[in-house]
């Protein structure tokens, strides 16, 4: 996955198409991160003992990756994520608009 934890993304499709956020977590087995701001769901908890309250907890769920588009940080725009070698072997991203390096 070319996606990281603290990129910058932008939801491409799904009932959050448009949002902006920061990765906070990434699942590569499940190939899903989850973004700030982007897909937030609503647990609703029974109470657990007597005289205790029931309360709605709000979290954001893990989004397939695929549905997500990386922000570039020159050009500002979603594009999609290129790889190259550099010369001691490592690879490194670069945005295939402005082939600007992300890393």
């Amino acid at each position: 996955m070319r996606i990281r934890k603290s990129d910058n993304v932008v939801v491409i499709c799904g009932k959050d198409k448009g949002k902006k956020g920061k990765v906070n977590e990434v699942f590569h087995e499940k190939n899903r991160v989850v973004v700030e701001g982007a897909g937030k769901m609503i647990r609703h908890v029974k109470p657990k003992k007597e005289g205790e309250k029931g309360q709605r907890i709000e979290f954001f769920a893990p989004i397939h990756a695929s549905n997500v588009a990386l922000v570039c940080g020159k050009c500002n725009k979603a594009t999609r994520i290129g790889m190259k070698k550099i010369k001691d072997g490592n690879k490194q991203r670069f945005c295939k608009k402005c082939q600007e390096n992300l890393d």
